[in-house]
């Protein structure tokens, strides 16, 4: 018999899955890394690697009663590929395995293609029911998210278990597309897995992707017609879209030029206009203060598990502090940027408490803003995402009916 016959998207995903969890690189970094690849290789083999990263405890947990002794690390990642087929992506079993197998030979792995071989089948045989039993939230959630997250943690947890939807910010005069879900907030939705080159106007520029709970911040500076409004850490662009498509005159503030370029091709697609300037904001400083500036502050990006779940392998606890400190510079610099009476929204989209309330009251406790909390009125479409201090804090166990929707914090503040 001769053997199995190499898969492209398992070697894909094995090396996707090295790239994360060994190099310690981000999936997006290792996507574009990849040699050339058929677009529905490229697309299964980020599927597949996703599930994994999503998984890993729960996956491990599984082949654990398997394993008479630890395997090296290359051959656990095809154990965790081979498993994540035949328990979340129903692969037929003798799929699976032999891909599995396959992936052993093709990595220079060949010695332990018979273990690999014995545990897939034994995984296979238990099937669902290997499943049973296990709290999968706790087992893939690491355990000082898990304590930070408090009281929501679980519900945080158990929505990072599914794909994110698809959601849609509207330009102006945009009528939703056929099939779209309208949301209370504004934004539409497509069911997950959806491939949004599919979707009307896309192509054309007249819609554009952002989860809803990232086009919250714009919408709570309340832009308003001919005013000038800069938005720090600009790219790639949905909230510039969403300022400039109310009348704003914006200012995007961008210190990556790679990134700049991103955002300034996008705007040109979505046929809208902004002065785009490559600064520091910490250095930059405007020729005439702004009546509003919006802050998406550089975090920790816990609040966009479910679409990164890398982030759940490559965060550490010392990383949030470093953050934090730097959005305190941030947060100083913009509010030098307002004329008196102006609006500063300060946004992240964490879920880590460290980067919301206390950086809000460092920057009061500095003297010259005063907190302006968001309204009951304002977050009507969302009451249970406002805080009793008049802050905006969303987690993905929200709105679980509707398909749940990213972690964000955001508070406005008005500068004296």
């Amino acid at each position: 018999m001769n053997p199995p016959m190499p898969d492209p998207t398992r070697e894909a995903a094995f090396d996707l899955l090295t790239a994360v969890l060994v190099r310690r690189r981000s999936l997006e970094d290792a996507l574009d890394a990849l040699p050339a690849l058929d677009l529905r290789d490229r697309a299964a083999a980020h599927r597949l690697a996703a599930s994994v990263l999503r998984r890993t405890g729960t996956l491990d947990a599984v082949l654990e009663p398997f394993l008479r002794k630890e395997p090296p690390e290359p051959v656990r990642l095809v154990l965790r590929i081979g498993a994540a087929g035949l328990l979340l992506l129903e692969t037929p079993s003798h799929a699976a395995v032999a891909t599995a197998v396959a992936l052993t030979r093709t990595k220079g792995l060949a010695p332990f293609s018979g273990l690999v071989n014995a545990v897939l089948r034994k995984v296979a045989t238990a099937g669902g029911a290997a499943l049973q039993d296990l709290d999968a939230p706790r087992l893939d959630t690491p355990p000082w998210l898990w304590t930070a997250w408090g009281p929501a943690a679980r519900a945080i947890a158990a929505a990072h278990q599914l794909e994110a939807p698809l959601d849609l910010t509207l330009g102006a005069g945009t009528s939703p597309p056929a099939g779209a879900i309208p949301l209370p907030t504004g934004s539409v939705r497509y069911p997950a897995g959806t491939r949004v080159a599919d979707i009307p106007g896309f192509s054309e520029g007249r819609l554009w992707v952002q989860d809803a709970a990232a086009a919250l911040p714009a919408r709570l500076l309340a832009p308003r017609l001919g005013e000038r409004i800069a938005d720090l850490c600009a790219a790639p662009g949905g909230k510039t879209a969403q300022l400039a498509a109310a009348g704003a005159q914006v200012t995007a503030l961008e210190r990556d030029p790679a990134r700049l370029a991103r955002l300034a091709d996008n705007l040109r697609r979505w046929g809208l206009a902004a002065d785009l300037v490559q600064a520091d904001a910490n250095s930059w400083t405007p020729s005439d203060p702004f009546d509003a500036v919006l802050l998406d502050a550089p975090c920790s990006a816990t609040g966009t598990i479910r679409r990164h779940p890398d982030i759940l392998h490559l965060k550490r606890p010392r990383d949030v502090q470093t953050l934090a400190e730097a959005q305190d510079a941030l947060l100083a610099s913009a509010a030098a940027m307002l004329r008196p009476g102006g609006r500063l929204v300060y946004a992240v989209c964490s879920l880590q408490p460290e980067e919301g309330e206390p950086r809000i009251a460092a920057a009061l406790a500095r003297g010259g803003l005063r907190l302006d909390p968001f309204t009951a009125e304002e977050l009507a479409a969302l009451p249970e995402a406002r805080t009793a201090d008049g802050f905006l804090r969303t987690h993905p166990g929200m709105w679980s009916e509707l398909g749940g929707l990213d972690g964000f914090f955001a508070a406005r503040m008005v500068r004296l």
